[in-house]
């Protein structure tokens, strides 16, 4: 699927993984409304870099299809196509996750 949005400079968006159905020891279900946003998610489009004071262009680190986690209260919440994503700078990213990584180098 293309996303019909292209971020600038330093700007990554993000498809959030969904998590399962939360159940609880009592075997109550959570509802999506009570749970938190989750943390984690899979970057769907990059910038071109990061530009310096000097006008140089430095590359991401990250990349489409990497598995990435980011703080609570990251990015910027947009709807596009139906579809919920976020957009937020390259260093608001806290890790990539190591699964995610490995299998895009291989």
């Amino acid at each position: 699927m293309a996303l019909n949005i292209r971020p600038l400079y330093d700007r990554i968006v993000v498809k959030r993984l969904t998590e399962t159905d939360e159940k609880t020891a009592s075997g109550l279900f959570i509802p999506d409304s009570a749970k938190e946003k989750p943390q984690e998610g899979e970057v769907v489009a990059v910038g071109k870099g990061k530009r310096l004071e000097d006008g140089k262009v430095v590359p991401l680190d990250v990349q489409v299809g990497d598995k990435i986690l980011f703080g609570k209260y990251s990015g910027s919440d947009i709807k596009l196509d139906g579809q919920e994503y976020m957009i937020m700078r390259e260093d608001e990213v806290l890790g990539i996750l190591s699964g995610a990584e490995k299998k895009a180098k291989a």
